[in-house]
């Protein structure tokens, strides 16, 4: 009965949410695909008395493993605050200043986080965007107007609240043995159907509007207070031809256990799946799934709890920030899934 009414809530919000920013439309890619449908997969684990919460982000501190690209993050944590003529008091805290909020922690990234241009930029002057584009086709000066400008498309705020079933794929269990992969090292197509295969999904598979959760052990890397410096330095990630895999399985995100999607390492690290790399494109993933397929990026991805159980198959909710002309959220992800035995 309690499910029922669930997803009566569910369908009655989405119609809402639906008419109210139907200008949006234009600019989503695979979410698209949410709706009744991916709600009504997760109504058997959200009404399961087995189930379970698992909690996919990682807590946000000063002392976590911080993006070199989203400059530092500090709060500051104010003196309690009482308020003059009564007897309440109050409490806030404060972020520094440059930080991008968004691009730190566990969070996810906006279609209008990458665009491309014709020619590839070598580095010296300045970079020529008079032919960029961004997903959907949308021109640079759409997007973003001026430098200073927010993303007047395809900003965080156009994604709608992500509820769908996800898969986790274990490869570092079920290709690696239990070995977390290293640096340089890639997802491949092969490895995704392996796992598939030994997993209980073989006969599910992926569906449309799925989440793909992938866990390769470079989370062990993972530390906080990030004394050694390890986890943003390097990291595995997933091949170009399994990008575009996913992307035709019509899925509406991928994440790993790493802070890219993609692969990054020193030159002599990479694995032989880097020469399908398209020529011009220094971060394949982030490229094809934002700018060509409309499948969004998840990053910094805590797997471990799915691991230990051997969650498989869940029902993950998502709720970005509507932060207007952001090009990416933190995010506080769960999944609600039963734990099996491996």
């Amino acid at each position: 009965m309690i499910y029922k009414i669930f997803i009566t809530l569910l369908l009655i919000s989405t119609k809402s949410y639906t008419s109210e920013h139907i200008d949006y439309l234009d600019q989503r890619g695979m979410t698209k695909l949410l709706g009744p449908g991916t709600y009504l997969r997760c109504s058997n684990f959200l009404a399961d008395p087995n189930a379970k919460t698992y909690e996919l982000s990682y807590k946000r501190t000063s002392t976590m493993p911080l993006s070199p690209f989203a400059g530092e993050y500090k709060p500051t944590f104010l003196p309690e605050i009482a308020w003059a003529g009564s007897k309440q008091v109050f409490t806030m805290d404060v972020l520094n200043e440059n930080v991008n909020d968004g691009n730190q922690g566990t969070q996810m990234d906006a279609l209008g986080h990458f665009g491309y241009t014709d020619k590839i930029w070598t580095g010296d002057g300045k970079a020529d965007l008079s032919s960029l584009k961004y997903f959907g086709e949308f021109k640079g000066k759409q997007v973003k107007p001026s430098p200073e400008s927010p993303l007047k498309k395809l900003g965080i705020e156009t994604v709608p609240p992500i509820i769908t079933t996800a898969i986790f794929l274990d490869v570092r269990k079920h290709i690696f043995n239990g070995r977390a992969m290293q640096a340089g090292e890639y997802v491949t197509v092969d490895h995704i159907k392996e796992t598939i295969k030994k997993s209980s999904l073989s006969d599910r598979g992926i569906l449309p509007g799925d989440i793909i959760l992938i866990n390769t052990g470079w989370s062990d890397n993972y530390q906080d207070p990030d004394e050694l410096g390890v986890y943003y330095s390097k990291a595995p990630g997933v091949s170009y031809n399994l990008v575009k895999y996913l992307s035709n399985k019509k899925v509406v995100g991928v994440g790993l256990d790493t802070w890219g999607v993609d692969t990054f390492a020193d030159e002599d690290e990479y694995g032989p799946e880097r020469s399908q790399n398209p020529i011009g494109i220094a971060n394949p993933a982030h490229h094809h799934f934002l700018t060509q397929a409309g499948v969004h990026t998840l990053e910094n991805f805590n797997l471990k709890g799915l691991a230990n159980d051997n969650v498989e198959l869940s029902c993950v909710i998502i709720l970005p920030l509507m932060t207007e002309g952001s090009s990416g959220s933190p995010i506080r992800p769960v999944a609600i899934g039963l734990p099996t035995s491996s």
